[in-house]
């Protein structure tokens, strides 16, 4: 029998019953972690002095926007391998990624201006945490807008590995930005250049329930799109075949 010129991927890391098993406890694990959180935030953590009620979006905004950056990293180093190895996975990883990081991009500028708003008397300012945060939105937009209207096959990932390259540049420089530049941005909390001790116990023990809480909840998602990805990639082929 003659080899079929296209070859469906059928189970992968994300597919078959072991990746149905893996997707459904990050599921559970995520819901059960959302209510902890939630309870904690809303009734546990103590509230801020000086910044009140409102800093308690402060638990939902900064894994978000810490995932937002991480997500893009994700993206240049699925490109990057996509573009050594060819293989067809890491491109559909990628892509996911990148619908994953335009969604939490969103949701760090839109919890960023909420909280922004009470604080500041405003929605938004040009401040440039806020400024290099809209522009790994539009790098996102960017990515998905080329994928989806630009070139097909390898030419369009190489083209999105390089939009994606400039997005994972510029992670950095956002995190960093406070430290950078004069910025109206609160200082940095978490990571390499937050100061020890800047935060209330009880605050610390709520943002890394909250950050955990959100990590495996993104983790979830990512599966799902990737999962869903690998589907149309299999169903693309068999039109192409077919056509």
């Amino acid at each position: 029998m003659a080899q079929e010129p296209f070859a469906v991927s059928g189970a992968s890391i994300s597919g078959g019953r072991s990746g149905s098993m893996i997707r459904d406890g990050l599921f559970l694990a995520s819901a059960a972690l959302m209510a902890l959180t939630l309870w904690m935030v809303f009734f546990w953590v103590p509230t801020e002095a000086s910044l009140g009620v409102s800093q308690r979006i402060f638990y939902f905004h900064v894994p978000i926007a810490i995932l937002a950056l991480s997500s893009i990293i994700v993206v240049a180093i699925a490109s990057i391998t996509h573009l050594i190895t060819r293989g067809q996975r890491s491109d559909d990883l990628a892509y996911s990624a990148a619908e994953l990081g335009a969604v939490l991009a969103t949701l760090a500028i839109v919890t960023g201006a909420t909280w922004a708003k009470p604080v500041w008397g405003v929605w938004w300012t040009w401040d440039p945490k806020l400024t290099l945060t809209l522009l790994l939105w539009f790098i996102y937009s960017g990515y998905l807008m080329l994928r989806a209207y630009g070139p097909k096959g390898s030419q369009g990932a190489r083209y999105g590995a390089v939009i994606a390259l400039m997005g994972a540049v510029n992670a950095p420089i956002i995190y960093y930005a406070t430290e950078l530049w004069q910025t109206a941005h609160p200082a940095l909390l978490v990571g390499p250049a937050a100061e020890s001790g800047s935060l209330d116990s009880d605050m610390a023990l709520g943002l890394l329930v909250s950050t955990i809480t959100f990590v495996v909840l993104a983790a979830y998602v990512l599966l799902e799109r990737y999962s869903l990805r690998r589907s149309e990639t299999d169903i693309d082929a068999i039109y192409q075949y077919v056509g």
